[in-house]
């Protein structure tokens, strides 16, 4: 589902050049959930953008399902990141005027389809937000939150997910709860790559650990 070969990621800063990614490779199986790990500045937010189309490397090639993200056109890449990968961040990043239904649905902006309010109250379902399906995120617990930065992940059936630090602002019940999901998103046939300081236990099937914009060590 995604493979990653030889990338590296270079900033250019006032005091010379900071190498965040060196020669990195892995590779995330259809099925599978994989976790990088590693220390602040070891280049894993860089690793997981550049995975996600976000961000081109200035070396290596990424593939998701079989496409180079980075060969496409702008709007051809934009279009192929809201079909197949679906993003969820520390910060949430909802959008604080939008109700929890209409953030939701927030992606659905991005591709044609006619099912999307109802695939968007399905998910609301899943994740037990019914009842906030028409509040604001500053009227949600921070689990609420996370629930529904998931659900919006998950509107347009992605086939990869992408999640950066998705439990490090949750206690221990509600980062179970987003451990458990992924575990059930991978275990239908999906993909999940995961950057994280912390690792859940034996919910994953291989880790990477990044230290200075190198893989040091695989555990699997």
């Amino acid at each position: 589902m995604l493979e990653i070969s030889n990338i590296a990621k270079l900033y250019r800063r006032h005091d010379g050049i900071v190498k965040a990614l060196d020669g990195v490779s892995l590779s995330v199986g259809k099925g599978a959930f994989v976790a990088v790990r590693g220390p602040s500045g070891s280049g894993k937010t860089t690793l997981l953008l550049s995975a996600g189309g976000l961000l081109a490397p200035d070396g290596g090639s990424v593939s998701v399902d079989g496409v180079d993200p980075y060969r496409l056109s702008r709007d051809a890449r934009a279009k192929f990141r809201a079909s197949t990968i679906g993003f969820v961040f520390q910060q949430f990043y909802l959008i604080s005027y939008l109700t929890v239904l209409e953030n939701v649905l927030a992606p659905s902006m991005a591709l044609s389809g006619n099912d999307s309010s109802d695939r968007a109250r399905e998910l609301i379902g899943q994740f037990n937000l019914e009842h906030r399906a028409n509040h604001l995120p500053a009227e949600l617990s921070t689990g609420e939150r996370q629930r529904t930065a998931l659900a919006r992940a998950l509107l347009n059936r992605p086939k990869l997910l992408l999640a950066d630090e998705p439990t490090g602002n949750l206690d221990t019940e509600n980062a179970q709860t987003v451990v458990d999901f992924f575990r059930e998103f991978v275990d239908g046939g999906g993909a999940v790559l995961m950057v994280t300081h912390s690792v859940p236990g034996n919910a994953l099937n291989e880790i990477f650990h990044l230290e200075n914009g190198r893989i040091a060590q695989i555990i699997e």
